[in-house]
């Protein structure tokens, strides 16, 4: 026989058509050449179809049986769109562009009637129709771009509300192109046209467009509203992009990330399961599929639909899977409620198509009696059928049951894996058969649903021997599970990661040698949980005990006993009882804990006096005091940690450099005897490994120096992130407090001159961030990483070597987390969706940690998405990451402020320049890079070339926003100098004007030659008449020569009148002296200033139009006034 491919058990849905609706469309006429369904949408109560004959056909889903038929005059049916908070109205578009909509008067039983005709869109195409979530309103598009709302009155709202609506329709907006989707939610209107997306608030008529990125075509949006379960989360926006991608956008309209489902749609089409054909897996996957969606639909609690001329997709768009695509080819639309999707085809037939699992799928096929394609579903998706999930709806029984309803003659393939599919399911259930047979006979079971087996005895009493069937049952099953092949990746991992403490658990061994508190149940679910559990609690032991031992390096003697003792005894089985005598360890733990309090003590005392001495003002205010009182405090902090901490280093930089032997932790993993707790036992290996460490002084040599690390200090490398003993959380906060201050201060060593001097801030930039890099190294689970990040910005900007270190210490600190194990094999999309969802990451700095990864990994592509972390991430940290190449952190920038709206750009700006210095570095970095070059915008002399100003800068918008923000004098000034030093003549004009150095100014606008920058939008028109004199005088000693022989940029072409009417000229400033102040009193200013013989008969001919036209004014002037007069009197009588 031949195989037939199985579908993979990633696939566990499947879209069943299990109704045909060809016999509705029969009888209702809709399937002649003459007729047919032009139009289809649904509700929870309704089926509309809308015919090429005007009329609309209601039917009720439920049995479908009862229908209402509404005819239309004006044309064949385009659009329909079923009311869904009130089935009562449906709504209409007809060929000829009329709006009509309709009341059923189902409730009070009455006669359907039309309530309102909108021809708004009259000789129009409607493209698109969407109720309001909780109004009456009817929002319509056409193929111009044209929306308008319907606002309804109805019968139900009583004769009163009319007068409440004077005007039924608005017009919403017109956008670029025709209307591809409409799609209303909480009070945002969300469309889609040819080129791009739009969002509207209805409520308080703003319009946002979301993304910056045009495209040519189809392409559908819709809102995607968050779970029952999301607590206080916005809603999402999916907009479909070219090559089969979306985007996923905020409540806000603001882009989050970009999905791409390109490689996905290579795997092979699911089967449609239907009456009409037998389900076809081919299991060849197909090319890479780009799509464009011309529409996109919500569909359940997770998915999105959407279709294309070849086949429907259904996408998971926030865990970014397909969960699965079907062939059905020529679909015009559809229409979704629910999971169930109504599928209007090119021809005019509907299809009725569900999605739902496939063990669901095979239980609704086996109660219709349709046996066969029941079972060929079942061999198909035998992988999803065997999982755990699917037995509870189909059971071993009624597998059995569908088995024997198959013909063994003429369906012997098909029996043939069917019983390959039930030998599947029968080890877990034999499994089950024994587990049930070790229940002793006088006991009577049932199963609940849940796996849980209840047990009801049938003696009153029961014997020891019966009650300890439990312990005896939980480690029988350990053979058992040798016979299911189950593969868990992460078991897998861990258990790797302990092989060295392999864990062999015998059957016989009493329950009172367990050493695991473990909470068992009377039952689980199967025999595999059990012991798994028995596993997994095990293995976690055994990890964490390894990582709390695993720096430690016990002495050669302590070694030889515990190797001598092992080979005695346990040859293979690393959890038996401590062969060492207890009287002995209990007065070793006894002293190491004595000695430690007696260090902690010291500390706790000295710890308190600093806090006490630095809340003296004296001492608060004169930071060169503070400094003196951290020093003397360090001492008993070095006492304490450091020069323990380096006796271990020095051993273990010794053992590593010999190589003398590979650490053997199950040799040094013992289990406590029964009456003592494994964590007090475990701590009492660390007490004692620390103080035989302790005891045992090394001198480091030459050679561990050489190899060891650059960096000073008794750490080399090494990082201290987690506390080496118990400390109270009271005074750990004291702890971190001032070892948090000791780092702002610089007060990094308490011994030597060198430090002092360090502190004091007299050593070199080098030295110092050496310093800071080991005091890092040393007490880095002592640090307030937040503000210590904080001040290596703003402090230690000459020493990136600090930040490296510090960003270490992080990566040491995440190392087991599970976004670092993905960076290795997963791509950046499945990394930062890890991410969101270990979230909210508030202001952590561990983020840090994986934003540095990211960016080491997959470079400034990864800084993009890194936005919506923000504000967990800064720009301040973003630059860190990318101090060897700013323009990555220049994008970075750039993006994050165009991702707000444009009125919220300014304030999220102003909240990032802290310090305020910062301004001046990134105004620096902007003009600085895809900018014109110098010699284009300035000449030799440090002017303005002629129309330099209209260069495009790559960063324009952000530089205008930082020298627009509030500044003081001193910071305008400096703005100022860095855009004149650069040639950016915008942002350099408008802080001339805000330091009030008008005549520099107008200086620098002469020189540009554009007579569009004396206009008084910006405040640069000339305000006095000593400054139109000054404006008059620059244009006349503004050679004509410039205009003709430099080089220009723009459309200027030569000087004069009509032919350069934008340029700098006597006349051009003396035509806007006559607008601005009126001809009478400008013709005797410029006689004054002796320019009347340079103004030709243009400027003659202006100002006898503006005398004209004044007179006009004064005139018009006056008789509205009169009449305002008569006006008043007559009421007045």
């Amino acid at each position: 026989m031949a195989s037939v491919p199985v579908i993979p058990d990633s696939y566990n849905h499947v879209l069943a058509e299990l109704e045909c609706l060809d016999p509705l469309l029969s009888a209702l006429r809709l399937d002649s050449s003459r007729l047919k369904c032009t139009c289809i949408d649904v509700s929870k109560r309704w089926l509309a179809l809308g015919s090429s004959g005007g009329g609309l056909n209601l039917i009720q889903k439920d049995g479908w049986k009862q229908r209402l038929f509404l005819t239309h005059k004006e044309g064949a049916i385009s659009r329909v769109a079923c009311c869904l908070h009130d089935e009562d109205y449906v709504a209409v578009a007809t060929s000829q562009g009329l709006v009509v909509v309709w009341e059923l008067n189902q409730e009070r039983r009455g006669k359907p009637e039309r309530i309102y005709v909108s021809s708004e869109h009259k000789g129009r195409k409607v493209t698109a129709l969407c109720w309001d979530t909780a109004a009456l309103r009817v929002f319509v598009g056409d193929h111009v771009g044209k929306v308008s709302a319907i606002k309804i009155n109805t019968s139900k709202q009583g004769k009163a509300a009319a007068t409440f609506v004077m005007f039924p329709v608005q017009i919403i907006t017109t956008v670029d192109s025709r209307v591809v989707q409409l799609d209303y939610l909480d009070g945002r209107l969300l469309i889609s046209s040819l080129t791009r997306t739009y969002l509207c608030d209805t409520e308080r008529e703003k319009f946002w467009k979301i993304g910056n990125k045009e495209r040519d075509g189809e392409f559908g949006a819709c809102f995607f509203p968050v779970g029952k379960n999301s607590g206080n989360q916005q809603p999402l926006i999916y907009c479909a992009r070219p090559g089969s991608r979306m985007w996923e956008v905020n409540f806000d309209g603001e882009v989050q990330s970009t999905h791409q489902f390109k490689q996905l749609l290579s795997s092979p089409p699911l089967p449609v399961v239907t009456l009409r054909q037998d389900p076809h897996y081919t299991g060849s996957s197909c090319s890479p599929q780009s799509l464009s969606f011309s529409k996109l639909l919500y569909l359940t609690e997770h998915c999105v639909v959407t279709w294309t001329e070849r086949g429907i997709y259904i996408f998971l768009p926030q865990s970014v899977q397909v969960l699965l695509w079907s062939e059905v080819k020529d679909i015009q639309d559809i229409a979704v409620h629910k999971s169930e999707l109504f599928c209007l085809h090119t021809n005019g037939k509907v299809v009725h198509l569900s999605l739902m699992l496939v063990d669901r799928c095979v239980e609704r096929l086996m109660r219709r009696g349709f046996w066969t394609l029941a079972a060929r579903v079942s061999c198909l998706f035998q992988n999803s059928i065997v999982s755990c999930r699917a037995r509870k709806n189909l059971p071993l029984d009624k597998l059995e049951h569908l088995k024997s309803q198959l013909d063994a003659s003429t369906q012997q393939d098909l029996t043939v894996q069917l019983e390959e599919l039930i030998s599947k399911l029968e080890p877990l259930d034999s499994a089950c058969s024994s587990r049930r047979s070790s229940i002793s006979s006088h006991e009577s079971f049932s199963v609940l649903d849940s796996g849980i087996y209840r047990v009801i005895s049938r003696r009153g009493s029961q014997s020891d021997e019966d009650s300890c069937s439990l312990h005896s049952q939980t480690f029988s099953e350990d053979e058992r599970l040798k016979e299911f092949p189950v593969h868990h990746e992460d078991e897998q991992l861990e258990l790797e990661n302990v092989s060295h403490a392999s864990v062999v658990v015998e059957p016989d061994r009493n329950e009172t040698f367990l050493p695991f508190s473990i909470p068992l149940s009377f039952r689980s679910p199967s025999p595999l949980v059990s012991l798994q559990a028995v596993k997994e609690s095990v293995s976690s032991f055994v990890r964490k005990t390894t990582e709390k031992i695993g720096t430690l390096h016990i002495s050669p003697e302590s070694r030889g006993k515990h190797e001598a003792k092992d080979d005695e005894q346990l040859p293979e089985l690393t959890l038996s009882p401590v062969a060492s005598p207890q009287e002995e360890k209990e007065s070793e733990s006894q002293n190491c804990q004595l000695t430690q309090e007696d260090s902690l003590r010291d500390l706790k005392t000295a710890t308190a006096e600093t806090i006490a001495k630095l809340q003296d003002p004296l001492v608060l205010l004169e930071p060169q005091c503070m400094r003196r009182v951290l020093q003397e405090w360090l001492v008993y902090l070095e006492e304490k940690f450091t020069k323990e901490h380096s006796a271990l280093s020095v051993k273990k930089s010794k053992t590593v450099c010999a190589e003398e032997q590979k650490p053997v932790l199950e040799e040094n993993l013992q289990v406590a005897p029964a009456d003592r707790d494994p964590v007090d036992k475990q701590s009492g290996i660390l007490e004692d490994c620390l103080e035989k460490e302790n005891t045992d002084e090394i001198p480091v040599s030459k050679t561990t120096c050489e190899n060891g690390s650059d960096v000073p200090g008794p750490l080399g490398r090494g990082f201290r992130v987690s506390p080496p003993c118990v400390i109270d959380p009271d005074v750990l906060k004291d702890l971190v407090e001032l070892t948090t201050l000791c780092f702002e201060l610089r007060v990094f060593s308490c011994g030597s001159g060198e430090a002092e001097e360090g502190s004091e801030g007299s050593l070199p930039p080098a030295a110092s961030g050496t310093l800071a890099c080991r005091f890092l190294r040393s007490y880095f689970f002592l640090l307030d990483l937040k503000r210590v990040k904080q001040c290596i910005i703003t402090t230690c900007a000459t020493c990136p070597n600090v930040w490296e270190t510090y960003i270490a210490g992080l990566k040491e600190l995440t190392c087991h987390s599970p976004v670092a194990l993905a960076m290795e094999n997963e791509d950046m999309l499945k990394i930062l969706k890890l991410l969101h969802d270990l979230g909210p990451w508030d202001d952590s700095p561990l983020l840090l940690a994986h934003a540095q990864r990211l960016y080491e990994k997959f470079g400034e592509t990864a800084l993009w998405p890194l936005i919506k972390f923000h504000p967990s991430i800064l720009p301040s940290d973003i630059k860190q990451l990318c101090r060897n190449d700013p323009a990555h952190f220049l994008a970075y920038l750039d993006s994050l402020v165009k991702s707000k709206p444009e009125d919220k750009r300014s304030f999220l700006l102003r909240s990032l320049l802290q310090p305020e210095s910062v301004r001046l570095d990134w105004l620096c970095l902007a003009v600085s890079h895809d900018a014109p070059q110098r010699a284009n915008t300035v000449d030799e002399e440090g002017n303005p070339r002629p129309r330099s100003h209209l260069f495009t800068w790559g960063y324009s918008q952000l530089i205008l926003l930082l020298i627009k923000l509030p500044a003081d004098f001193v910071m305008k000034e400096k703005m100022a100098d860095i855009c004149k030093s650069h040639g950016f003549w915008p942002g350099y004009l408008f802080l001339c004007l805000e330091l009030d150095r008008r005549r520099e100014a107008f200086t620098n606008i002469v020189h540009l030659d554009d007579l569009g920058l004396l206009n008084g939008e910006d405040g640069s028109i000339p305000d006095t008449i000593e400054e139109w004199k000054f404006v008059l005088r620059l244009a006349r000693d503004h050679s004509t020569a410039v205009h003709q022989h430099s080089p220009r940029n723009g459309n200027a072409v030569s000087n004069g009148g009509p032919s350069c009417p934008d340029c700098i000229t006597v006349e051009n400033v003396a035509l806007l002296l006559a607008k601005a102040i009126g001809p009478n009193r400008a013709l005797p200013l410029l006689q004054e200033c002796g320019l009347t013989l340079e103004l030709s008969e243009r400027f003659t001919g202006v100002c006898e139009i503006l005398r004209i036209a004044e007179k006009r004014q004064r005139a018009l002037i006056q008789s509205m006034l009169e009449r305002c007069d008569r006006f008043l009197w007559s009421q007045q009588a």
